[in-house]
C-alpha cells in the first residue's frame, strides 16, 4: 500500500479502543476495501468485511476471504440473513466489522455517496453499537471505478477521514419499521457524505443519486465498453 499510495489519515481517535464497532465507508473502487482495511488495521482494529458471496467464489481471493474470516452476503437468498448474525457474533465478541452501505460502487457521476441499503442501520439499532463514519477519496485513482485498468505508479494521494459515532440513540427504542431504518441509513450516510465534502473541497449534491430514480449509468458504461470492443476486434480481422 505504501508503494502505491500517498495517505493522508485522519480520525484515528473516533475508533473505539475497546468493544466492538461498525466502521461504515463510502465506495468509488475495488481498490478501497484495501484503503479501508490497512487505515483500520494500523490503528489498532482488525476489520471483518461483509462481503458478496460470489467474491468466495473467486480463485485465491475466495480462499484469502475465507482464511482471513470475512462474512460473505447472500443477496437474494435465503440465506441472506446470515450476515448479519454473523456480523452481529463479531460485533459482541468486541471486533471490527466493516461495511460499504451503498452495497456496490457509487453510481453517482461525480463519485458522492448514493442512496444505501438499510442492513448496516439494522446492524447498528440492533447491537447499539458505535457506528463510525469514515470517507475516503482517492483509491479510484489507483483503480478506476467500472475498470480493471491498474494505475499503481506513481503512488496517488488517498485519504481516509473517521469521524465520530453517529447519533442514534434516539431511535433505539422505536420499532424498527421502515421509517426508522431510512431514517438511520440516512444519518450514516450524511455523516459519510459531510466528510467527503470536506476532503474533497466541494458541495455534495442536494440529494443524494437513487439507482431506482436516476437509473444506473454501469449499463451504458458495460454497453460502450462492449462496443469498443467490438470495434477494435473488427479493425484487427480486416488487417
Amino acid at each position: 500500500m505504501r508503494l502505491t499510495t500517498r495517505r493522508s489519515w485522519r480520525g484515528a481517535e473516533h475508533l473505539p479502543a475497546t468493544g466492538g464497532f461498525v466502521a461504515v465507508a463510502n465506495h468509488v473502487s475495488n481498490f478501497d476495501p484495501l484503503t479501508l482495511a490497512h487505515f483500520l488495521y494500523e490503528h489498532g482494529a482488525a476489520p471483518k468485511f461483509l462481503a458478496k458471496s460470489s467474491l468466495f467464489e473467486v480463485p485465491v481471493l475466495g480462499r484469502l476471504l475465507s482464511a482471513a474470516d470475512q462474512i460473505p452476503v447472500y443477496r437474494g437468498t435465503d440465506r441472506a440473513g446470515d450476515s448479519l448474525l454473523a456480523a452481529r457474533t463479531a460485533l459482541a465478541s468486541g471486533e471490527c466489522v466493516a461495511i460499504f452501505p451503498e452495497g456496490t460502487h457509487t453510481r453517482d457521476p461525480g463519485m458522492w455517496p448514493m442512496v444505501a441499503k438499510t442492513g448496516v442501520a439494522r446492524l447498528a439499532l440492533a447491537t447499539r453499537v458505535p457506528v463510525i463514519p469514515v470517507a475516503q477519496w482517492g483509491a479510484h485513482l489507483v483503480l478506476p471505478r467500472f475498470q480493471a485498468a491498474f494505475h499503481p505508479f506513481p503512488p496517488k494521494p488517498v485519504t481516509v477521514v473517521a469521524g465520530p459515532p453517529v447519533d442514534l440513540d434516539d431511535l433505539y427504542d422505536r420499532p424498527v419499521d421502515q421509517e426508522v431504518l431510512t431514517e438511520a441509513t440516512a444519518r450514516i450516510m450524511r455523516a459519510i457524505t459531510d466528510q467527503l465534502a470536506d476532503i474533497r473541497g466541494e458541495e455534495p449534491p442536494a440529494r443524494p443519486y437513487d439507482v431506482r430514480r436516476d437509473g444506473d449509468p454501469r449499463a451504458a458504461y458495460d454497453a460502450a465498453r462492449a462496443e469498443r470492443g467490438a470495434a477494435r476486434r473488427a479493425r484487427r480481422a480486416t488487417r
